[in-house]
């Protein structure tokens, strides 16, 4: 058995493991089992619940809360199903693999950096950072995608690409290109020079050249200009037989391949003479014919008495080599060899001779290694337009050098711009870009110079067959978002170590990652095939919507939350998708509620509209377990109306002593308490390794952003018109109590709902105070939620 050497390179490398690895994350088993008993504790409750404790006298407070119970487990379990498989991914960098993908294999990039009103500094910070990325520099484009149409814009990114322009680098590939250039224009110029030599040289060749019909009384006129080539140096006895065989090869074309067809079909004839053989080729236009197996069939001697029939076997007897063979113009051609010894080559004639015979040589050397070819100026015609598309390369080469370049597409009124994902779709099919793959960055997220290395790895599988990387079904690789201006205590919620972390891990498991609109590597192939197959079943249902194609194609249009749609929609067509949980950027989180709450509701209306536009449960080509993380998700934002029962309970009996269930007593107890610390204890076992204060800010804000979630709900399902809204990226001085007046009514409601029950306490109209100090740990609880949002709204930077 043959081994290739890549494939003996590979595994005689003691160290190869392959360049990509994942595996289930720690305690994934723990998580399992403890996922399982909860959940079957939790059915356990709610069947009590159904069964048990429904207060009939109430039914209309005690069925909303088992409603919100029933949501809850059914998120919960949903929630537990998506973090079933978490994986751990570690990967080679690019310039690491083993074997190494040559570095003129590696692909070339585009990084996208999308703005539209940020401060230019911000911009420039940014850009910075992706022109430094450790990548070749040839591959690698910086470009600035202004939504906003931004002068100063404009000129930070001209001053940028003129300062990358005189790198080192860049300065050191120039002339690397310069140099080839030159000596490809040399070469050019060396070409043009002999060319016109070649003319006369075939002039003189041509007259070894012959072309007459299919007709047997032509032979004469054959052999007469075959006469015309004899040299002194021939052996009287060589040409006679020469003549025999030409006679013979020009019969065998009349006679049989030209059997049936015109008289007028060409026979072309050519004669090659060197210094010490004579080649004949005759061309016919007959069909394939195995000449071979013919050669075997002829007996050993040639029947001179015969009437017919014996061409082939002079030739074979005469000829020193022979052969019938197919050209790549369908013609046949048969070649006839005949070696010789001098009789002198000591005058003038002999030295001529030897030219003429270097020249056919050259000639037929030229033509035999360039099939295609059918002379020698053709062929020099042919290197000349390959040496000036060269040049024209090298020149191209130069221009592209310039790697940091500003798009700015143009905004028509009364024509959808459909926002950032028709800003993307404009750069992607406006002809200013065509990298393999495209890294998204939000104008404020600066990427680490490894950036590339330890994204682009994923998108190659070594293929053992062929010994050579092979591109894959991989359509991005999603990195974590990591943000370096979060205040001490994360007073906002930015902190996504959950999300980004078992969250995405989990979605990985079932190839199911979510793009987040930045820190991602996308394969153009994938979202350009994507986009126009969309655009394509969008347009059967419009014809009006050719006017947005290069808006609507590639990225998702169809949601102000384009990432998570755009991946949906990748997923469904069968490509698949990459978490790489490293972080390999920062960015700038917003550091006041205003902006914070602007981003959440953004992201929960576009979630809705997904859901509506393109539901996951009925959208064809996603696996179950991907409906199911996509739904999961679009689930949770229902959430808010679960809340705020919740929340009205324990308020509700304060001022009215009327309670949902049908008795808080231990009943109550020996179900709720056991099925609340295993969800706590599973909940640990699933986000083990993030902050436990970064997880108890998650649970706060989950709780006390009921007001946005409702108010998306209400927007989307009610068709009120949605804009998608750029975060600042500055912060927005002031206070913002406005904005959190549910979460402060629901505050002050808890604790005068309180006091007055601590009043009738005092005043001996309590009736069950064991009731009331169990509504109040539900009350101090829900404060303990609440709390986070209204510090939030007050809350200023130390400087």
């Amino acid at each position: 058995m043959t081994i290739s050497p890549s494939i003996s390179v590979v595994e005689n490398s003691p160290t190869f493991s392959g360049n990509i690895r994942s595996r289930l994350k720690d305690r994934t088993l723990l998580f399992r089992y403890l996922a399982e008993i909860n959940l079957i504790f939790g059915a356990w409750y709610l069947h009590w619940r159904i069964t048990h404790s429904i207060n009939f006298a109430a039914l209309w407070l005690s069925i909303p809360l088992l409603i919100a119970e029933i949501y809850s487990y059914f998120g919960g379990v949903m929630f537990l199903l998506g973090l079933w498989r978490p994986i751990v991914r570690r990967v080679k960098s690019l310039n690491q693999m083993t074997p190494p993908l040559p570095r003129s294999e590696w692909p070339s990039v585009d990084v996208f950096i999308t703005c539209y009103n940020e401060p230019v500094e911000i911009v420039q910070e940014t850009t910075r950072a992706a022109l430094a990325m450790d990548y070749p520099t040839t591959k690698l484009c910086v470009y600035v995608l202004d939504d906003g149409n931004s002068p100063e814009l404009r000129a930070m990114t001209e001053r940028l690409g003129l300062d990358d322009l005189q790198s080192p680098l860049l300065q050191q590939e120039a002339e690397r290109i310069n140099k080839e250039r030159s000596q490809l224009v040399t070469r050019l110029r060396q070409l043009e020079n002999l060319t016109p030599e070649v003319p006369k040289a075939e002039e003189l060749l041509q007259s070894f050249q012959l072309q007459v019909h299919t007709q047997p009384k032509d032979l004469s006129e054959v052999l007469s200009w075959f006469e015309t080539l004899r040299q002194p140096s021939i052996p009287p006895k060589v040409w006679i037989e020469c003549q025999t065989v030409l006679a013979e090869g020009f019969d065998n074309a009349v006679r049989h391949a030209h059997k049936g067809l015109s008289p007028e079909t060409p026979i072309d004839i050519e004669a090659t003479i060197f210094t010490q053989s004579i080649e004949l080729r005759i061309w016919d236009y007959g069909r394939d014919f195995d000449f071979e197996g013919h050669l075997q069939q002829l007996p050993d001697e040639v029947d001179e008495m015969a009437e017919g029939g014996r061409g082939v076997g002079i030739m074979q007897r005469i000829a020193d080599y022979l052969s019938y063979t197919r050209t790549p113009d369908n013609r046949n051609c048969l070649l006839i060899i005949k070696s010789y010894s001098k009789v002198t080559d000591s005058n003038t004639t002999g030295r001529l001779e030897a030219v003429i015979g270097g020249l056919q040589s050259f000639r037929q050397l030229i033509l035999l290694l360039n099939p295609k070819h059918h002379a020698v100026s053709d062929y020099l015609a042919s290197e000349r337009r390959n040496l000036e598309k060269a040049i024209y390369q090298k020149e191209l080469e130069l221009s592209e050098l310039a790697r940091c370049c500003y798009i700015a597409r143009p905004k028509p009124k009364g024509k959808p711009h459909h926002a950032k994902a028709g800003n993307i779709n404009y750069a992607i099919f406006s002809g200013e870009t065509a990298g393999d793959f495209i890294l998204t960055l939000d104008a404020d997220h600066i990427p680490k110079s490894h950036f590339l290395q330890r994204a682009l790895p994923y998108f190659y599988t070594y293929n053992f067959q062929t010994g050579k990387y092979d591109s894959n079904q991989i359509a991005f690789v999603q990195t974590p978002q990591a943000f370096y201006n979060i205040p001490t205590g994360d007073p906002f919620g930015h902190q996504a170590h959950l999300f980004y972390g078992p969250i995405q891990q989990g979605k990985d498991g079932m190839n199911s990652a979510f793009y987040t609109g930045t820190n991602a590597v996308l394969r153009r192939e994938a979202l350009i095939n994507v986009g126009l197959q969309n655009f394509s079943d969008e347009f059967s249902k419009d014809e009006k919507r050719l006017d947005e194609f290069d808006l609507v194609g590639g990225v998702s249009s169809n949601s102000i939350t384009e990432d998570m749609n755009t991946a949906m929609r990748l997923h469904s067509a069968g490509w698949k998708s990459v978490y790489h949980h490293e972080e390999l950027s920062e960015g700038l989180a917003p550091d006041d509620l205003s902006s914070t709450l602007k981003q959440k509701l953004r992201w929960a209306q576009g979630t809705i509209q997904v859901l509506l536009r393109e539901n996951p449960l009925t959208k064809t080509g996603l696996t179950f377990w991907q409906q199911l993380q996509y739904f999961q998700t679009m689930y949770s934002y229902f959430s808010g109306f679960a809340t705020l029962v919740f929340i009205a309970c324990p308020i509700i009996y304060f001022f009215t002593g009327i309670i949902p269930v049908h008795a808080y007593g231990a009943d109550f107890a020996l179900h709720f308490i056991p099925t609340f610390i295993l969800n706590r204890l599973t909940f640990m076992a699933a986000s083990w390794g993030v902050p436990a204060g970064e997880l108890w800010r998650s649970e706060q804000y989950a709780i006390a952003l009921f007001p946005l979630f409702i108010q998306a709900v209400w927007s989307v399902f009610t068709g009120r018109p949605i804009k998608f809204q750029v975060t600042p990226k500055q912060r927005q001085s002031g206070i913002y109590l406005r904005l959190v007046w549910p979460q402060l009514t629901i505050v002050a409601l808890t604790l005068l709902g309180m006091l007055w029950c601590v009043y009738r306490f005092a005043t001996g109209n309590l009736e069950n105070p064991s009731l009331y100090l169990l509504n109040a740990a539900w009350a101090v609880y829900n404060l303990s939620l609440f709390w986070v949002i209204i510090r939030a709204a007050v809350w200023q930077p130390k400087s």
